[in-house]
């Protein structure tokens, strides 16, 4: 026989004083309207809760890593390229915000692309139907060579594609991000899956020189981890490749007795992947560091936490 319920009573229920209860949110945490002013008004007018906390402790992590001449590097996926963001990537680099670059295989595309042609970014679906998607002759070519012959130089592929393009008549060349790495000094690295790039369907494709400029890249990048104790690592727009590379670099330095801690590690995608969020936000710092996951479009997101920071780095304005 089915056990019979009542509505259970409340009669009994003890309550508390909403005055000594603790509450999350306070009047000083909230926003007020903005109107007119400067950059840095606008985001002193935001309320200091959730995204906006984290938004301003990510500022905070870069400044602090400024002067404290600890790195900071930007991991980065294509995408960010194709949202038009190297403009603003490179003019942190050249105010030394951003200390070292790390890609995946499809940027060094992109980034060529953009400062031969002034143009990126093909229709997938239309040249893929058609038999010609990635096959672009000037870009098969032209990274092809760049990485052999830097590889036989003993560069990495990142290395040996920015100088490529800096010491080449590409009109556009100002907005490659390899380009101004060579030209600043910046470790810039490029980190391929074999046959993940169109580059890689080209007759001039050698595997030996993508997979040793690969490699050397890896040793560089894990160079500057290792340098990474009270610095910021930022994962721009790579669900996989980059977050799986970055925990490589994190554990073969700490198992060559590195202190690889104590630093902060940011998360910037409009959706938050499994990779990045396990191999970027929460294993590397477990046994020391913070990590802020900041959700949105790049094209948006990756711009605003370009201005707060040189707002602060260019103005010396007082943080909210």
């Amino acid at each position: 026989m089915r056990k019979k319920y009542k509505p259970l009573s409340l009669k009994n229920v003890q309550t508390c004083k909403l005055s000594s209860r603790k509450s999350k949110v306070q009047l000083d945490k909230t926003g007020r309207t903005f109107e007119k002013g400067t950059f840095r008004d606008f985001l002193c007018s935001l309320p200091d809760i959730l995204a906006v906390k984290d938004f301003k402790s990510v500022v905070d992590a870069i400044i602090t890593a400024g002067k404290n001449d600890r790195p900071v590097i930007l991991g980065m996926g294509a995408h960010p390229i194709k949202a038009g963001l190297s403009p603003v990537i490179i003019n942190l680099m050249e105010k030394g915000v951003i200390t070292a670059v790390a890609m995946n295989g499809a940027c060094i595309v992109h980034d060529f692309e953009l400062s031969l042609m002034g143009h990126t970014s093909e229709d997938v679906d239309v040249e893929l139907c058609r038999g010609t998607f990635g096959m672009a002759e000037e870009t098969g070519k032209g990274l092809n060579k760049a990485i052999s012959a830097g590889v036989k130089k003993g560069h990495g592929i990142g290395e040996a594609v920015g100088e490529h393009i800096l010491k080449s008549s590409a009109k556009y060349k100002h907005l490659s991000i390899l380009a101004a790495a060579a030209r600043l000094d910046i470790p810039a690295t490029v980190h391929v899956g074999i046959g993940t790039d169109i580059i890689h369907m080209h007759p001039a494709a050698d595997g030996g020189a993508i997979g040793k400029g690969s490699l050397r890249d890896f040793k560089l990048l894990s160079s500057v981890v290792a340098d990474l104790r009270g610095g910021v690592y930022i994962n721009l727009g790579s669900a996989v490749l980059l977050p799986e590379v970055f925990l490589k670099a994190i554990a073969v330095t700490r198992n060559l007795k590195y202190t690889v801690k104590n630093f902060t590690t940011v998360n910037m995608d409009f959706i938050q992947h499994y990779r990045a969020r396990e191999n970027v936000l929460r294993r590397p710092v477990l046994s020391g560091g913070k990590s802020y996951a900041l959700t949105g479009h790049h094209e948006i997101m990756f711009p605003l936490l370009a201005a707060a920071v040189l707002e602060e780095v260019e103005r010396n304005a007082p943080r909210c």
